[in-house]
Formats: C-alpha cells, structure tokens, sequence
C-alpha cells in the first residue's frame, strides 16, 4: 500500500477536493482505497460519508487511531473511511503522547498494507502532530496552491518549516518520503491568475507536475462551482447529469490521471522488484 498525505499550511486551497477527487478516481481504476481524515473540519470526510453503499465507514475514527485505540476488524471493502472526530482538536495539547501517536499512524499503516493499494490522507493546515503522524510515514506528499502570493509565500513553509517541513521530515523521520510536487488549485482564465501561474512555473519549476510535453503541460484544477457543487452533494463529478460538470472533468482528468499513475505505478514497480528479489 502506498500513502499520499495532501498538505498546505493554508486553508481554503482545494485539498479536500483534491483528495475527494482522488479517492473517486483510484476507486473507479479498481484500487483498493483507504482514506483517513485528519482535519477536524471533516471536508474529506463529510462527502464520501453521504455516498451510501460505495463507501464503508470504520469503526475507529481518525482521533481515536492516532490516539492508539484498537483498529482491527477494518471493513474488507475496496473503499473505506476513517472519518474525522473531534478527539483531532486535542492531540496537539498532549506533547508527551506526540511520540506515541505518530507510532499508532504507523501501525495502524503497517497493518492495512495487504488490505488496500492506496491511502489517502487529507491534513489540517495547522503544522501539528496530526500533520507530523501523516508524513512521518507517507511514501508521498502532494501540495494543492492557490495562484496568489499567500499561498506561493506558503510554499516555503510546506518545504523548510522547522517543525513539519517536507525536508525536515525526510531527514529527521522518514527518508522515503517524496514530493510529488505542487497542484496550483482554483485556476482561472484571467491576466492575473495567468502571471502568478507563470511565476509558479519559473520559480518552483522542479516541484510542478508535468501531464504532457508542451511549455504549459502542468497538473493544475481550474475553478470550477460543479467541483463544489459535487463535494457539498457527496456526488461523483463525472457521474452528476450537469454538461459542465463532465466538461469539468475533461479539464481535471490529466491531472488526476497523472498523480494516481505516480501512487500506482510506483507501488507496481515495488512489487515487482520485491517479487524478482524473492526468485
């Protein structure tokens, strides 16, 4: 099983979205997918919950899985949530469990690794334990961006913060751990949206995420009110009856496309390789 965890210190990025999108998209390829949602605010947590007979939701909750209760017995369903409590708003006031909580993600990872291909784990934008537990043992990180300064000044957070900084992490607690890069969110078709985006590219042009070989091909979601649209009625973008939302689709596929190819051709390759080591 491989791990993606969604990051930005900055609410109000798309990260839910995002991972919504994801979770969707590697279900309907035939993956079997585990999310978990580490934001109190439950935005990950409260459309998939309304999709009645395709998602099954655990026993455990994500507070009480970080705060080490017993997580066996997880539904054998190809596509599960640990939803977000409010036992989340407190592990931050617990320093002297912090240690412990990061060991009960990891656990809790280990012991779902034959049951799922992929989990996806969206995060609160506080740089807390709950951030720390997700990346001290994620194969991958993914940073959805807004095109504006706040956001791209944000960038250097989600890579150099003391605490839960990408390289921090890496070094400090989890060498595999790798960047899958930056997913400028919300984009529009303005002078001003397209000279941020430009910026972006020439500033963090190794963190952009190629979908094709032309000067523009970057992995970006256009601001689209059928994606909100689709989150507040716990509905599949492409499956909803309305022409923009399947036009809608059309635009974000490659970039969806792209990412879950990245999560699932790696985790091909690991067994294969593990395979031809056992011969």
């Amino acid at each position: 099983m491989k791990t993606l965890v969604l990051a930005n210190q900055k609410g109000g990025v798309g990260k839910s979205a995002v991972a919504t999108l994801l979770v969707h998209y590697l279900a309907r390829q035939g993956r079997r997918v585990l999310a978990v949602d580490f934001d109190h605010q439950g935005n990950f947590s409260k459309p998939l919950l309304q999709m009645s007979g395709r998602v099954t939701v655990a026993a455990c909750t994500a507070g009480a899985l970080l705060s080490g209760n017993d997580f066996r017995g997880m539904p054998i369903e190809p596509l599960v949530l640990v939803p977000s409590d409010r036992i989340l708003l407190g592990l931050e006031r617990q320093p002297a469990l912090h240690t412990a909580f990061a060991r009960s993600f990891r656990a809790f990872l280990a012991a779902m690794d034959a049951q799922f291909d992929v989990c996806v784990v969206d995060t609160n934008p506080n740089p807390d334990i709950r951030l720390i537990a997700a990346l001290a043992s994620a194969d991958f990180v993914l940073s959805p961006i807004q095109l504006n300064q706040e956001a791209m000044d944000g960038v250097s957070a989600l890579l150099n913060h003391d605490r839960v900084g990408v390289r921090k992490i890496k070094a400090a607690l989890n060498p595999k751990l790798r960047l899958i890069g930056l997913l400028p969110t919300m984009v529009e078709a303005t002078p001003f949206q397209k000279a941020n985006f430009l910026q972006v590219v020439q500033q963090y042009y190794p963190l952009m995420i190629r979908i094709g070989e032309g000067p523009g091909a970057f992995a970006s979601i256009p601001r689209r009110s059928c994606i909100a649209e689709a989150q507040a009625a716990g509905e599949v973008l492409w499956e909803m009856k309305k022409t923009a939302a399947r036009d809608a689709w059309r635009e974000i596929e490659p970039s969806v496309k792209r990412i879950a190819d990245i999560l699932t051709t790696t985790a091909t390759t690991t067994e294969a390789t593990h395979a031809a080591a056992a011969r």
